[in-house]
């Protein structure tokens, strides 16, 4: 056996990223599934020869091998995905795609093995040993995993539908690369002082740096950028898009950067526009066979929302709420437009790219609030401590750093330890929060390094996560100093971990987030976002990173009338991209002679204010649903943030000053939705949470929306 399956995939333990080389990946995966073919080879015949014989067939003998061959395959091709999402490179991205179909073979394989299938059906009718209520949760979600697989078909149409797995993996890694590479290809170098009018002086000194490091600059000057005397090299990447487009008092240079982001991918070799027809014309194709209607009927059999009726009425439900109030908003908009421009230099109306900038404009007006002034007061290491010391408040846990040697996959990672009252660990979690547009996905996400496996009591197996932000870095000496919005985004994938970490369930399979429909996985991150503006929050995460001082209550006043603030704009944002999402999956179809940006274009007519300009491409850079989980899944977002509204509810009913009161909330919600994982339904771990149904009601009154119905 090659040295390189026992010391790099060896499929336990945390990872030595820096030894998982394009090279380790190119040899070791081979090896890996050859090995774990012989395995599932033997399991097989197991499986067969104790059906002939009609011996005893229980979930020991058939879930646990089963569980040790895949969960080897998702540790070692997990951490290869990973390092292709935060490190990404040429090199990577070719051994990542040369055994992606191999990988899905296997899958395949395993997924459609008429051996397992009837051993698992076996089981769950078999009265001996009688399986708890988690096992039979597993077995009924694997056996509708393994139809969904394509288990039940025959030979012809088996090797149909395997082909179009491929075809659809390598044609979403494709259009994640192609979004990755058009981010990171646009670049906007100025020499003029006055273009760059407006931005804040943090940003100023990133765009110096950035200059200062660009080939294209060093090359044909010797100096060094100044923030002050630029020049200023603009990238597509997140903290500096968000910036231009709100704080750049010329709009020419607004309109250049919304034109170029909102292209992506969208023309050239880098063109997402074909991949988008196949990905949807295959999934379609991929559902007829497994006996839906469409992609959007099979996504939504393994999600708590019923059909696609159901989803919709939800859409429809926020889109009233939300429509006259974005109408409102737009208005307020223009009026501020006029009064700013006495040269009447929006006659035409406000474009696209003029939204961002006027809201923030508007913002300080009617709350006397400038968000990039707070930035001092949220620097990372105090938001950090802020969120931990609010995790013990709620849940009764205690986290610390790593300073001991840990594998890492770049130096500004960080590794947390997590402690239960009693100050044992019970998890960890990998923090990796800034922005490397060269290399990094963008986005903010949260993954599974490790899973929770206590299945064997002696050798417990404890869950670590990956936590992964684009944040604002460190510029100049200062720390990250964090916007608002930022702040939300990391205590929202800290909720995804909380999900992760806190978990009691013993079954790997059903443990943190396995097993959870995808409608309610936007659950526990979204309940956190809530504690963001909490006054014993806001209290102990927004100090000066240089004085110490605390956030002026005024300032946090103004903060917190303003979340509201352009709701309905907000809202009907959302909801334009889930109905976009939904109906692309359950109606369009190359039948209809139209393309998928004419059909999403025909859905905002109803679901915006400003209609989309020509150069619009959105669909181009959708990675949610064409290169990740959300197909037909993206209304998740909303569903989910019912559920999360809901429950944060529970506690302002109890009082958000009485600290026993939210206590024990706390500590229900621990023990209901973050710590039964999968192994209950989400309707189910909500009503023992909440002692009743969800409902939308809370929703709509925290995004002041409720005068609008």
């Amino acid at each position: 056996m090659q040295k390189n399956i026992s010391t790099l995939l060896i499929g336990k333990g945390l990872p030595n990223y820096k030894e998982i080389t394009p090279d380790e990946v190119n040899s070791s995966m081979p090896c890996l599934l050859k090995q774990l073919n012989k395995e599932f080879d033997a399991l097989e015949k197991k499986i067969e020869k104790i059906i002939r014989k009609k011996g005893k067939l229980d979930w020991w003998v058939v879930m646990e091998p089963l569980q040790e061959i895949t969960e080897r395959l998702r540790w070692s091709w997990g951490v290869i995905s990973h390092l292709n999402g935060v490190c990404n490179s040429n090199e990577l991205r070719d051994a990542y795609s040369s055994q992606q179909s191999d990988v899905i073979r296997f899958s395949n394989r395993v997924g459609q093995s008429k051996q397992l299938y009837e051993a698992l059906c076996v089981i769950k009718s078999s009265p001996k040993g009688p399986l708890d209520i988690t096992q039979k949760r597993i077995l009924e979600n694997e056996l509708l995993s393994m139809k969904h697989k394509g288990v039940g078909l025959p030979e012809k149409e088996k090797v149909e539908f395997n082909s179009i797995t491929e075809s659809i993996a390598k044609l979403s890694t494709n259009f994640s690369n192609n979004v990755l590479d058009s981010t990171q290809e646009w670049s906007l170098l100025i020499t003029d002082s006055a273009k760059v009018k407006g931005l804040p002086s943090r940003t100023l000194e990133a765009l110096a740096e950035t200059a200062s490091a660009s080939k294209e600059y060093s090359a044909n000057s010797g100096d060094k950028s100044t923030p002050e005397e630029g020049p200023w090299l603009i990238t597509l990447d997140m903290p500096t898009y968000i910036a231009v487009i709100t704080y750049a008092d010329n709009r020419a240079l607004r309109e250049k950067i919304y034109k170029a982001y909102i292209s992506r991918a969208s023309s050239g070799k880098l063109n997402n526009q074909e991949i988008i027809k196949k990905i949807l014309c295959l999934r379609k194709q991929q559902a007829n066979l497994l006996g839906y209607k469409n992609w959007a009927d099979l996504s939504l059999a393994t999600k708590m929302a019923q059909d696609v009726k159901e989803v919709e009425i939800l859409l429809e439900e926020l889109r009233e709420a939300s429509m006259l109030a974005a109408k409102k908003e737009l208005k307020e908009l223009q009026k501020l437009a006029a009064k700013m421009s006495p040269k009447n230099a929006y006659k035409d109306g406000i474009a696209p790219w003029d939204v961002s900038y006027l809201s923030e404009k508007l913002r300080q007006e009617k709350f006397n609030l400038n968000q990039e002034s707070l930035r001092p007061w949220f620097p990372l290491p105090q938001v950090l401590k802020g969120l931990f010391q609010l995790s013990k408040r709620l849940f009764d846990i205690s986290i610390e750093q790593e300073f001991n040697h840990f594998p890492k996959w770049h130096k500004d990672v960080q590794l947390f330890n997590v402690l239960n009252s009693n100050g044992e660990k019970i998890a960890s979690f990998y923090l990796d929060p800034y922005s490397r547009p060269s290399s990094k996905r963008g986005g903010a996400w949260m993954d599974e390094c490790l899973n929770r496996d206590a299945t064997n009591k002696e050798n417990i197996v404890l869950p670590v996560a990956y936590l992964i932000c684009n944040q604002t870095p460190p510029v100049g000496g200062k720390p990250s100093l964090m916007s608002f919005d930022e702040v939300k985004t990391l205590f929202h994938e800290f909720g995804h971990g909380l999900q992760h970490m806190l978990t009691n369930v013993d079954y790997p399979q059903a443990a943190g987030i396995n097993n959870v429909e995808w409608d309610a996985v936007e659950l526990p991150s979204q309940f956190m976002e809530n504690w963001c503006l909490d006054k014993t929050t806001i209290q102990s995460i927004a100090k000066h990173w240089q004085t110490g001082e605390p956030l002026p209550n005024a300032e946090y006043e103004k903060l917190k009338k303003s979340q509201t603030f352009n709701s309905g704009l907000t809202t009907l944002r959302q909801v334009c991209f889930a109905l976009t999402d939904i109906k692309l999956h359950s109606e369009w179809d190359e039948k209809l002679k139209i393309t998928p940006d004419a059909f999403r274009r025909h859905i905002s007519k109803y679901t915006t204010v400003i209609e989309p300009i020509k150069e619009d491409q959105f669909l181009c850079a959708f990675s949610h649903i064409f290169a990740g989980g959300y197909s037909a899944g993206y209304y998740s977002y909303k569903w989910a943030e019912v559920l999360s509204a809901d429950a944060f509810s529970a506690f302002e009913e109890v009082g958000l000053d009485k600290e026993e009161g939210i206590r024990k909330k706390g500590i229900l919600f621990r023990d209901t939705v973050l710590s039964l994982g999968g192994s209950r339904t989400p309707k189910d771990i909500f009503n023992l949470f909440r002692g009743r149904p969800a409902n939308t009601k809370a929703l709509i009154r925290h995004s002041g929306l409720v005068s609008t119905n």
